[in-house]
């Protein structure tokens, strides 16, 4: 048995963009309207379940299939039973409404105030000792707040912050672009690391144009940590030579370790063995760490929450 179709208000064959996006627009509120007719077979008790106007979700149910250009119901006084067509639409619907619930339960679970998510970002040196110290301090507080944990350095950081994926990131050099918030939180010494058989080995502070001379191995472009010790360098006079660039503060060390160059680097959380690191005493090495998040962007109380700890943290952030 052929549907019967509709001469007005057809979809267009087209399939424009533009047009079904205007469509989606007029078909999403009359889905449930929809749903809860076909449900009970009776517009006027399905009215008095969903606290409607019968005349309301009428014509609803009117307009949807004008919208559709297809009967949906087969009409007997008050009482209504599906058309083919109206039993293949509703199969869609309810699917597409049990997915709407599950995204509505999923955004209010990660709003909820105790059991939250926080969506956490930070540089890969915050990782081994900083970052589970500050969580498990939080938790004590909050014990059933979840984190979504992301390790990266800072450029890439903020481009998630942008993106909405991230609500806070723990980065440096701490951001200053309009559409952002950073608060600097702690400043952490930069040390010379040196291999263990090296000529400045033996010493425990050492002036940066020391190294002059020195083979550098360092993080790659965009790293802020790439940019500290350029900037450093050239502070101190010179213009450091690159043999290898990574991705991560220790395998750099293993890098130093295997008397591959030098590195200008944050205190490990664990001594390596194999290299020494020396205190530079010019220019002043050092790298703040601070919090950013997206201005104007609202917080769910889990959010608000670890924000107001990390700012509670300033100049205490780090483990001594």
């Amino acid at each position: 048995m052929m549907h019967q179709q509709r001469s007005e208000g057809r979809l267009s064959p087209s399939g424009d963009t533009e047009d079904s996006a205007g469509m989606s627009k007029l078909l999403a509120p009359r889905l449930a309207y929809f749903a809860g007719v076909a449900r009970m077979e009776h517009v006027t008790r399905a009215a008095q379940e969903m606290g409607v106007p019968q005349s309301t979700l009428s014509r609803a149910m009117v307009r949807l299939e004008q919208d559709l250009g297809v009967d949906l119901f087969a009409r007997r006084g008050r009482t209504v039973s599906l058309t083919p067509a109206g039993r293949t639409f509703l199969a869609s619907v309810e699917r597409a409404l049990a997915e709407i619930e599950r995204a509505a339960d999923e955004v209010r679970a990660d709003a909820d105030p105790a059991t939250g998510k926080v969506a956490f970002g930070f540089l890969h040196t915050m990782g081994s000792e900083t970052v589970p110290a500050l969580i498990r301090a939080f938790r004590a507080d909050h014990p059933r707040v979840r984190f979504s944990l992301v390790q990266n350095y800072g450029e890439a950081m903020i481009e998630r912050l942008r993106s909405g994926e991230l609500d806070l990131c723990l980065t440096s050099p701490v951001p200053d672009a309009p559409d952002l918030v950073g608060r600097r939180l702690d400043e952490q010494k930069l040390r010379l690391v040196v291999p263990a058989d090296h000529r400045l080995a033996s010493r425990r502070r050492v002036r940066l144009a020391e190294a002059a001379d020195e083979t550098f191995v360092t993080l790659e472009p965009g790293y802020g940590m790439r940019r500290i010790t350029d900037d450093l360098c050239q502070e101190a006079g010179f213009k450091p030579r690159i043999a290898f660039e990574g991705e991560e503060a220790e395998t750099l060390r293993g890098l130093v370790a295997a008397g591959l160059g030098v590195a200008l680097l944050p205190p490990p959380a664990v001594a390596r063995p194999g290299v020494v690191e020396l205190t530079v005493t010019a220019p002043r090495a050092a790298r703040e760490i601070g919090v950013a998040w997206l201005d104007g962007h609202p917080d769910t109380p889990p959010v608000a929450a670890f924000k107001k700890f990390l700012l509670s943290k300033r100049g205490n952030l780090l483990p001594d």
